[in-house]
């Protein structure tokens, strides 16, 4: 799963261990805000893969008693039982600004051309509502969870997919829960192959009266029914393994070789027409869609920095090989910290599932290593820092969208590649929360 306000409270941990002062901006009112709005979902990692090292640390010097190892957690768990003491922590309470939002991110007297004198500027961070503040680095766990991936093939929105907005629900709605009524005895649309599609689709099959029809890019579903019984996370191999069932017994109507290219809303039902290349065209009239179409950077808050962006993925372009789809699962994905994720504003890092791009693969436990090895730059101690390792369990297939759960997105500031300023700022750290792997 990825939810990135715990990859956020993690760099928040280990900057705590090592002495260097921060401050902790999160843009929700509460702690794992993000995380929060898909608490009713359980994720497929267990506890094991989901709490970081610095911060177990911490919590039980305080007298935490860790969950079951092997329980898997729902969103509203990791909030309570982890996220929330962690944020509760002397070392980290008086550092966190909750509802603060970051709305831009430059250098005082600098502009993204100016050079002179650049590195030993320290950053300025723009607040939504007024005012600003001022660090020696920054570190950003801002995550992905607001921008989420368009329905339209190609990239681009499909004609109508504005209009029919009121129409569409992003993934992971509370099926069974709060939203209930919105599909109970309806028919739905899901729109996507990863495992938060899967997620909604099992949740609708438990409804009554409930048409589903599941609808994909790919001629097959075997991506996201994935490894099976082979799957060293038991939970998601479940995931796809009870998917299949629900497809081979007509359960669920799956529609492949699906291009989504126009929505039209009629007498409060939308019709859905694919396109694929070739020009054939198929389509799906429903009362609702889920659009599990995954999610996308934003980078627009670090215009005024100097970032060196993938052209592909959006990712830093040295870890962009590391993470790529095509070549990678979350599992495979080799380990990596602050060399890859540097950029040529020194002291400017993106972690999380931000700092994929739009690469799928992300794991939370990959997060927590990328915060490590950042705070462990930071603190000077770069053999540390450069001393990355990662133990990830096989994933079989990861998904394109977000995982079963959507893990949370964290923010923070942080990052000099060579060093802090010699006037000592505080470090910044952003929580924007939101995002999913296990």
């Amino acid at each position: 799963m990825k939810p990135d306000e715990s990859i956020g409270l993690a760099a928040a941990a280990h900057l705590a261990e090592r002495g260097v002062d921060f401050v902790l901006i999160e843009a929700g009112r509460q702690v794992g805000a993000s995380v929060a709005q898909w608490g009713h979902v359980r994720v497929f990692s267990p506890w094991r893969y989901n709490i970081d090292a610095a911060a177990r640390r911490l919590l039980q010097a305080e007298g935490w008693s860790a969950p079951d190892q092997d329980w898997l957690p729902t969103g509203a768990e990791l909030v309570a039982d982890y996220l929330a003491p962690l944020a509760g922590h002397p070392a980290i309470a008086p550092r966190l600004r909750l509802g603060v939002k970051v709305t831009a991110i430059s250098r005082v007297g600098h502009d993204r051309v100016r050079t002179a004198g650049r590195d030993g500027a320290p950053f300025l961070l723009r607040l939504e509502g007024g005012g600003e503040l001022q660090a020696s680095a920054v570190i950003d766990a801002s995550g992905t969870y607001t921008t989420p991936s368009v329905l339209g093939a190609n990239g681009l929105p499909a004609y109508g997919e504005a209009q029919a907005a009121p129409f569409v629900d992003h993934a992971l709605p509370d099926v069974l829960g709060a939203d209930r009524g919105s599909y109970e005895g309806k028919h739905t649309l899901v729109v996507g192959a990863g495992h938060s599609a899967a997620t909604t689709l099992l949740a609708l099959a438990e409804l009554a009266d409930t048409r589903i029809t599941w609808a994909i890019r790919a001629q097959n579903a075997g991506r996201t029914y994935g490894g099976g019984g082979a799957d060293a996370l038991p939970a998601r191999g479940a995931l796809g393994t009870r998917l299949r069932a629900h497809v081979d017994s007509g359960r669920i109507t799956l529609a492949v070789g699906f291009h989504t290219y126009s929505i039209t809303e009629d007498g409060g039902q939308v019709t859905v027409i694919s396109r694929d290349p070739s020009g054939a065209e198929q389509s799906v009239t429903a009362d609702r869609i889920v659009a599990a179409t995954g999610y996308r950077p934003d980078h627009s808050i670090a215009a005024e920095l100097r970032l060196d962006l993938d052209p592909i993925l959006g990712s830093t372009r040295a870890l962009a090989p590391l993470i790529d789809p095509n070549q990678h699962s979350c599992g495979t994905v080799p380990a990596h910290g602050v060399d890859e994720l540097a950029h040529p504003e020194s002291g400017y890092y993106a972690v999380g599932v931000k700092s994929y791009g739009r690469a799928p693969t992300f794991l939370m436990a990959t997060g927590y290593e990328q915060v490590r090895s950042v705070a462990a730059a930071l603190a000077g101690d770069w053999e540390a820092a450069r001393d990355v390792q990662l133990d990830l369990p096989e994933t079989g297939v990861c998904s394109s969208n977000l995982a079963v759960a959507q893990e949370v997105r964290v923010g923070l500031a942080t990052g000099i590649s060579g060093g802090l300023p010699a006037t000592p700022l505080p470090l910044v750290t952003a929580d924007a929360g939101g995002g999913c792997c296990g």
